[in-house]
């Protein structure tokens, strides 16, 4: 039994590293994608999971397959495609450590994951199955995430998401919303930024935004708010829970680490999702925050993932 599966995509971000002797701007070849940040990040934390996604059969996408095996994630789900090439998103980074996305993506291998692709006993042999929404944006990889939410469902996984806007792959935010909200009622545990709270419910403040979530059927939400940590909702309350002060190096991976960690921390509590209270969210989301603040010290995504013993250490 696999703690967490994810689909979705895994990537190449080329990071901003300063410039060369030259003057030219310098890029990082770092491995992520939100799905698989998520995974890695629960990996470090000793949890067993799988990835489904598409990469192209090229030098990145090599590289990816790579690392997403040296972190000893399943990957039976992991197709090399040699007719698309594997996604690119080149990630600059202002003074405080924020980024900005560009794509290389058209298209991308990981758009190009089909329904015949899915690894159906992979699915059926997972705790947690968890989705963003950049699968969504282009046929087939958005026929392909229905068709693997479907079967998640009917073997009772608990249902994971985080939308993970990224406003350049989409042809319009009332596009975004729509295939965004489309994949709500298959969710128990929702994550979404404060950003992305208008996108995803007829709201803009997360505590209006969370309530309708929750009452469209979800079991807990979670909005982040940065550095301000997170809101969190279930049926019988909700609050702030605050982060840990860091001064951050590289956000990229920040949402995800924290969401691996939330995850971890639901897994372990054994609870199902009927009897969560705000308290048991509450310390899921501690967990997080602690998680994330540790990631958000080091540069890239999944290289930033930190190790158990140092989240532990910092909750001590």
């Amino acid at each position: 039994m696999f703690s967490v599966t994810a689909l979705g995509e895994v990537l190449i971000d080329f990071t901003d590293s300063g410039d060369s002797a030259n003057g030219q701007k310098l890029f990082e070849r770092n491995p992520g994608g939100a799905p698989a940040n998520v995974l890695v990040a629960l990996q470090k934390l000793g949890h067993q999971t799988a990835f489904i996604g598409k990469v192209g059969k090229d030098m990145h996408g090599d590289f990816l397959r790579q690392t997403i095996e040296d972190n000893n994630i399943d990957c039976t789900g992991l197709i090399s495609d040699p007719n698309f090439f594997t996604t690119l998103a080149f990630v600059a980074l202002d003074e405080s450590g924020d980024r900005s996305f560009s794509f290389a993506r058209k298209p991308g291998a990981d758009t190009q994951l089909t329904a015949e692709d899915l690894p159906v006993d992979v699915i059926k042999n997972s705790k947690v199955f968890h989705v963003g929404s950049l699968s969504l944006t282009d046929e087939p990889a958005r026929s392909a995430t229905i068709a693997a939410l479907k079967i998640a469902k009917d073997a009772g996984a608990v249902m994971s998401y985080d939308p993970n806007y990224r406003d350049s792959l989409w042809t319009g935010a009332d596009v975004a919303s729509a295939q965004m909200r489309s994949i709500l009622p298959y969710m128990n545990l929702i994550k979404i930024s404060a950003e992305e709270c208008p996108l995803v419910t007829d709201f803009d403040k997360p505590e209006d935004a969370a309530k309708a979530l929750l009452d469209g059927g979800a079991s807990v939400v979670v909005v982040t708010l940065d550095a301000d940590g997170a809101y969190v909702a279930t049926k019988d309350g909700a609050g702030l829970v605050g982060s840990f002060r860091v001064e951050a190096v590289d956000t990229t991976g920040a949402g995800d680490s924290f969401w691996g960690g939330f995850l971890a921390a639901f897994c372990e509590s054994g609870k199902a999702l009927a009897d969560l209270t705000f308290e048991d969210a509450a310390a899921f989301a501690r967990f997080g925050n602690a998680v994330a603040s540790l990631c958000v010290r080091k540069r890239g995504a999944i290289p930033a993932m930190p190790e158990r013993e140092a989240v532990e250490a910092l909750l001590a």
